[in-house]
């Protein structure tokens, strides 16, 4: 759950407590905060803030892509969704002072218990606990696309005007940028392949941007969600979206290599739903239609190839030192070929 003592990210506490103790709060360091494990992205440390644990969130080291990590989205939306949807929790500080810890920062509620990656803890069947899981994950989507944003002060949250073709252009744009001779056709297929595609998309709703089991905290008894963490992209626009951006973590068992090296969730275990249940049963409680849905499936993939592009540019690039970067601008072009496959039928 916490990263070792070597492995912890070091930030300048004593500067940070200053500056805290300034905006009328208080960072007790007598209880040393303790750098959360797992995740590829913003850097999360338990803290003691005012009296109780908080979570104190900031990007990653190195060159940020364009609107990603933002913390300062994040805030905006942590301060008020809580309201509507009791999951998300809620954001009690940001500042945007970089020379307090190198970037601008948040400090928002800490919610305990567990968090499922892409393996199951031992002692957890996948035959019991995949089919709870699964529809979990889609109830929870649900809910979150029915919120309705006015009430909460999001209503002009994005732009969801020309979502789509924004998201196919800008992530064709950042594929060019981290895709060398290799992949650099297959980017330029798969870019055209969208722009060509395009749909005009659906009713405007709160997406997450990147909602998967894994930022999702579980009561470890019960399994039951607690918290629905990393807002840093939220928006509203196209619902589909967000649930492209579930299936492509969501492997199954004959998927290829490229994906089943994702780790992201257990779902390619016995037990848990596959990809088409899970499609048919947002469609039940939604009533929404993806006749079309063929494009949103391989926007996500394609989004999901240029990310783990990126980590992998990061590490070349010597933004970052941890070992798990180092294979995946690989993983993005293995990615990227199964996007092509599943763009021209020979895959799902």
């Amino acid at each position: 759950m916490f990263c070792s003592p070597d492995d912890t990210v070091p930030l300048d506490w004593p500067r940070l407590q200053s500056h805290l103790r300034g905006c009328g709060h208080d960072l007790d360091l007598d209880a040393p905060p303790r750098q959360f494990a797992g995740g590829l992205g913003n850097l999360n440390f338990l803290i003691d803030f005012d009296g109780r644990p908080c979570v104190l969130r900031r990007p990653p080291f190195g060159e940020i892509p364009r609107g990603a990590n933002d913390m300062a989205r994040e805030h905006r939306v942590l301060s008020r969704l809580w309201e509507a949807f009791p999951l998300a929790p809620q954001s009690v500080l940001y500042s945007a002072d970089v020379s307090v810890l190198g970037a601008h920062f948040l400090v928002m509620d800490y919610r305990p218990g567990e968090v499922i990656g892409g393996t199951l803890a031992a002692g957890l069947d996948s035959r019991q606990v995949g089919p709870a899981l699964s529809a979990m994950l889609v109830r929870l989507l649900v809910s979150l696309h029915a919120v309705d944003p006015a009430p909460i002060g999001l209503a002009d949250l994005g732009r969801p005007e020309g979502f789509l073709q924004r998201a196919c252009e800008g992530w064709a744009h950042r594929a060019h940028q981290a895709s060398d001779a290799s992949n650099g056709p297959l980017v330029t297929e798969l870019a055209s392949w969208l722009k060509m595609r395009v749909v005009p998309g659906g009713a405007p709703t709160l997406l997450h941007c990147d909602f998967k089991l894994d930022n999702i905290v579980l009561n470890p008894r019960t399994l039951e969600p607690t918290a629905v963490l990393d807002w840093d992209m939220a928006t509203r626009g196209d619902p589909l979206f967000d649930l492209a951006t579930l299936l492509s973590y969501w492997t199954e068992a004959g998927d290829p290599a490229s994906m089943q090296a994702l780790g992201q969730m257990p779902t390619a275990q016995p037990g848990f739903w596959t990809r088409a249940q899970v499609l048919s049963a947002y469609v039940a409680q939604t009533g929404r239609d993806v006749s079309n849905f063929i494009f949103y499936r391989v926007l996500a993939l394609f989004k999901l190839a240029v990310v783990f592009l990126q980590l992998g540019a990061r590490h070349r690039a010597g933004a970052t030192t941890d070992a798990r970067y180092a294979r995946l601008s690989a993983l993005g072009h293995d990615i990227l070929d199964f996007t092509h496959a599943v763009a021209h039928g020979r895959a799902h």
